[in-house]
């Protein structure tokens, strides 16, 4: 059964930095794209990065650009969301999904998206 593990939430203050991982379970994460979604209260669940398959590559949401990283170990069978000049507008539950069909190319619309963890809070405050 394919299974996606968030952790690596927490509490941080303003400038700060979080590692955010997404283990799988019953699949291979280089075997098809990762992304990352934020939802914060009272608002709708965004696209925050992506990673693809076949090259490694990236994309991220411009709210986070230059700020978050998103990378795989694939000997972890895990992907990684790295988050650094963390900012309170960053507060939200961190969720990771992966596709059940396969993408080449991902992009960060969770309607794309059929797996999903269980989500990870980070809240970023003084």
């Amino acid at each position: 059964q394919l299974q996606l593990v968030e952790s690596g939430g927490g509490l941080v203050q303003p400038g700060g930095s979080l590692r955010l991982s997404c283990a799988a379970s019953g699949f291979t994460l280089d075997s098809n794209a990762v992304g990352w979604f934020r939802q914060a209260p009272g608002k709708e669940r965004e696209g925050v990065s992506c990673i693809n398959s076949i090259d490694g590559s990236t994309s991220y949401a411009d709210s986070v650009k230059g700020r978050f990283t998103v990378y795989r170990d694939n000997a972890k069978n895990t992907v990684y969301l790295r988050m650094n000049s963390l900012k309170p507008e960053d507060t939200a539950v961190y969720y990771c999904a992966a596709p059940e069909r396969l993408i080449t190319l991902c992009r960060l619309s969770f309607k794309e998206y059929e797996y999903w963890g269980q989500g990870t809070q980070v809240t970023v405050s003084s």
